[in-house]
């Protein structure tokens, strides 16, 4: 695996704040961080080298499950039991536990919840290489400084039950991010309890985002998307949201060397039912992060990697107080998110649609979610796409293109087909292909180069 290079700074300096250090109750702590004693030393390559040699998260998330969780959760308590402490904070519609992990004995209290929609497990997985860090390197300064200058909790995985199904919602099908208010579910319960209990001014609400996400109009995918949420109609600029916009600020300039034009900003209109909304509200400044698509087969070691390096600079920003000197504006001028990108864009066909209409110059826009499958006891990824729309897709853009200008796409007729081959076109105004190249089919197309009468298979698309 290629090792790409990220920010991360040394988690030095102590905050000169006063507050209760208990583990379970902590008194309000302070909305901004004081000044930082010593510099940060860490560089972005040298955090980046760290996560590439040391990491011990699952290598497909969306793989993980409940069991898998509780179980890291255990060992790395009973590993360092006086390091890392360990709660069962409620349980979920049908009975899985939710559990509350923290570690540090600084008056600054940060609280971080992942997978509150279940299909959404990137940063869960970042979560237990924060956990990794911390451990190996607990007594070098940049973390012993960390330690003393902050209480960080974690709830790695706040929906059980989704996350057992892959999907959003919990077993009683709501959407817990929509629950702050009508508290109708369990788990929106458990963690409005645990933020009434800790009072943290700061928390990282981790998400996943749909792979249509752009960076704008760059024509790149918004592979982090970041957000300063807003606690009432006018998006009112508290000191609990400056704070926020400096966190994000931060983060950008950490992530942008990582995925240049693939960070972007989330929409911040509020949202009164949501949970980072009003937990801003309630006291506790909400970053959510969204993690998008990455350009790779396999993107979710580099998303991983993001997240990883965005948590921990963010950490290290509020424990030296290095984020009082971000620009906020830095955040400010992300590109808002976007919904116009494609999984996969076939320019310029001549398409050849298998129901028997003429052929015609069109884009093919295909768009994929992934999805969970079980075979012979085991959960497998695999993607599920279709094509979404024809025609003039010239203002769109997606993670992979295929310009197909001079060649022809054609529903693919027989699976055995493959590249290299040499075919007749079959005639579909005779009989109809069993998937047509039209908007909500499945992506099964072949794209064939005319050779004299014959056509040469140069790709087959299917999933």
């Amino acid at each position: 695996m290629r090792s790409i290079r990220f920010c991360s700074v040394a988690l030095i300096g102590l905050l000169a704040v006063t507050g209760c250090t208990s583990r379970h109750a902590p008194a309000v702590a302070p909305a901004t961080p004081a000044a930082p004693m010593i510099p940060a030393t860490l560089s972005p390559a040298q955090l980046a080298d760290i996560w590439d040699r040391e990491h011990v998260s699952w290598p497909v998330p969306p793989l993980i499950r409940h069991a898998d969780v509780e179980a890291k959760l255990r060992e790395v308590q009973q590993a360092t039991p006086d390091l890392f402490h360990l709660e069962e904070i409620g349980r979920s519609v049908e009975g899985r536990s939710i559990n509350h992990l923290w570690f540090g004995t600084g008056p600054y209290h940060v609280l971080l919840w992942s997978q509150m929609h279940g299909d959404e497990p990137t940063a869960t997985s970042a979560l237990f290489d924060i956990l990794e860090q911390v451990r190996r390197h607990r007594t070098e300064p940049r973390v012993t400084s960390l330690l003393g200058a902050l209480t960080i909790h974690i709830v790695p995985m706040l929906n059980p039950d989704g996350a057992e199904r892959f999907q959003r919602r919990n077993a009683q099908g709501i959407d817990i991010n929509r629950d702050a208010l009508r508290l109708q579910t369990p788990e929106g319960r458990i963690l409005k309890a645990l933020r009434d209990r800790l009072n943290p001014p700061i928390g990282f609400n981790l998400h996943n985002q749909n792979w249509r996400t752009s960076a704008g109009k760059t024509g790149q995918p918004a592979t982090i998307s970041l957000l300063s949420v807003a606690f009432d109609e006018p998006r009112t600029e508290s000191p609990g949201r400056v704070l926020t916009k400096k966190v994000c600020a931060i983060i950008r300039d950490a992530l942008e060397p990582l995925a240049p034009g693939r960070v972007a900003r989330y929409d911040d209109e509020f949202e009164v039912r949501a949970f980072g909304d009003n937990l801003t509200k309630w006291g506790t400044s909400v970053v959510l992060i969204e993690t998008g698509p990455w350009p790779a087969a396999e993107p979710d070691p580099y998303l991983v990697r993001l997240n990883f390096v965005a948590l921990m600079t963010a950490l290290d920003a509020l424990a030296t107080g290095r984020v009082q000197q971000a620009d906020r504006q830095r955040y400010e001028a992300l590109p808002i998110n976007e919904g116009d990108l494609f999984f996969l864009l076939v320019r310029n066909a001549t398409v050849v649609a298998g129901t028997g209409v003429a052929p015609f110059t069109a884009d093919i826009g295909v768009v994929a979610s992934r999805a969970i499958r079980s075979a012979d006891c085991q959960r497998q990824t695999r993607f599920a796409a279709r094509i979404e729309d024809l025609g003039d897709l010239q203002t769109m853009s997606a993670l992979e293109s295929i310009d197909a200008t001079g060649l022809v796409a054609a529903p693919l007729w027989d699976p055995a087909l493959k590249v290299g081959d040499v075919v007749a076109l079959p005639d579909f105004s005779a009989r109809r292909a069993p998937h047509v190249i039209a908007p909500g089919e499945p992506a099964e197309l072949v794209i064939l180069k005319e050779q004299g009468g014959t056509y040469r298979i140069e790709r087959i698309i299917r999933y």
